[in-house]
């Protein structure tokens, strides 16, 4: 498989990421300027979103490094694209779980599973390229000091 280019690595990880910190913080202050119910939710999942928060930062980071061929980059965008690929795997599983749990009719778990793999898929396929773009000899003699 030939590799990715570092620049389109970089600049792809460097602005989604950046774009979901900014989307993911619009919404927790929407959620708390719309009321106290929804205060009390975020206070329940302060721990999660903080976690979250600190994955993308690594992953903007690990972008802005890749952009800049700082040899730390490398390392830290191919941490935060094992930890996507965790995450979204979980929380893929977890989607299907939770629809078994509150079926009230039979589900149609073609559709459901297809449903999920068509996210799934692209983002772990992504993220694989990256990682073995990354490893490549060629890639990691240009990130050498």
């Amino acid at each position: 498989m030939e590799p990715l280019s570092l620049a389109f690595i970089g600049w792809f990880f460097a602005v989604f990421s950046g774009l979901v910190l900014l989307v993911g913080s619009a919404l927790i202050a929407s959620l708390h300027r719309s009321g106290e119910l929804a205060r009390r939710q975020l206070e329940k999942t302060v721990v999660n979103d903080a976690a979250l928060f600190g994955i993308w930062i690594f992953g903007l980071a690990g972008g802005v490094g890749v952009i800049r061929l700082e040899p730390w980059g490398r390392d830290v965008l191919e941490f935060f694209c094992w930890t996507l690929i965790v995450l979204v795997m979980l929380s893929g599983g977890m989607r299907l779980r939770a629809l078994k749990k509150v079926a009230t009719e039979p589900v149609n778990w073609f559709t459901a599973v297809a449903g999920v793999a068509l996210v799934v898929a692209p983002i772990v396929l992504l993220c694989a390229a990256t990682i073995v773009t990354l490893r490549d000899a060629t890639v990691i003699a240009a990130f050498a000091p």
